[in-house]
């Protein structure tokens, strides 16, 4: 079965390219290497549907690093996440972690990576079909 984004993070991504068409993509990606496809990760192919539920963004959105807004991004997704967007399970960046385990908070993150170049978000089987507009002012969002 060949392995296929979850369309709620095509939709993501989507989002970050027509906001920031020259944005540095260094960092980005989506499946998962040899070293994720060791252990359990949203990188990893889902099993019985061949989904993916995870994206990486790259810091930079602006091609010289300035300013820096993925701190301001990532906290817009987790805000999306906290305001009822059940498509989203969790974000990773700049060695913190929010999920609903703890009311959407930010949280120190002690995996091995701590996401200093990129923006992680993971996501639920709920986006695996359900591709809508994420409501996230600065990737497009009228809010």
């Amino acid at each position: 079965m060949k392995p296929t984004l979850s369309k709620a993070a095509q939709q993501l991504r989507e989002q970050f390219d027509d906001t920031f068409p020259d944005r540095d993509r260094r960092s980005d990606g989506w499946i998962g290497d040899a070293r994720h496809s060791s252990r359990p990760s949203d990188h990893n192919p889902d099993p019985k549907t061949g989904v993916v539920r995870a994206t990486d963004t790259d810091r930079d959105v602006h091609k010289s690093g300035k300013p820096d807004l993925m701190p301001d991004i990532a906290d817009q997704i987790r805000l999306a996440a906290k305001a009822g967007d059940k498509r989203i399970a969790y974000v990773i960046f700049n060695g913190r972690i929010a999920s609903s385990r703890l009311g959407w908070r930010w949280r120190k993150y002690t995996g091995s990576n701590p996401h200093n170049h990129h923006c992680h978000v993971s996501f639920t089987s709920k986006g695996d079909e359900d591709g809508s507009f994420f409501q996230i002012p600065l990737l497009g969002a009228n809010k």
